[in-house]
This record gives C-alpha cells, sequence and structure tokens, in this order.
C-alpha cells in the first residue's frame, strides 16, 4: 500500500469512518439522481414488470431493420 504513511497524519479510528461515510454519501446520491431524472428506474425498483411491446410494432421494426440492412 503506497498510501500508508497517511495513518500517520489521521488516525484510523476516524479516517475509515469517514472515507466509508463518503463512498456511502456518493452511492446515495447517485442513485436519488437516477431515480429523479429516470422514467423507467422508479417502476424498476417498485418490481413492477416492463410494459409489453405490441407485436405489430416487433413486426414494423424488423421489417425497417430488413430494409436498411438492405440498403
Amino acid at each position: 500500500m503506497n498510501q500508508a504513511r497517511i495513518w500517520l497524519v489521521v488516525k484510523p479510528s476516524v479516517g475509515l469512518p469517514l472515507l466509508l461515510g463518503v463512498v456511502l454519501l456518493i452511492a446515495l446520491l447517485v442513485h436519488g439522481a437516477i431515480l429523479t431524472n429516470t422514467s423507467w428506474y422508479p417502476s424498476y425498483f417498485e418490481g413492477n414488470a416492463a410494459a409489453e411491446i405490441p407485436a405489430s410494432e416487433i413486426a414494423e421494426g424488423d421489417a425497417l431493420a430488413t430494409r436498411e440492412s438492405m440498403v
């Protein structure tokens, strides 16, 4: 460990909880940002199933993909 000397300045009983607290805070901020800025994540988080795509839209998508591959 090339940063071992940091514990000569900061006590491990202070530094480790501080480090882990910062990691926890960053994780909570990232999850909060995802929850507030996406429309799919809250449903996923609650366990709701994804909406089913009608067969007609799947067929249209396949037809478009086939036409694009021919060009």
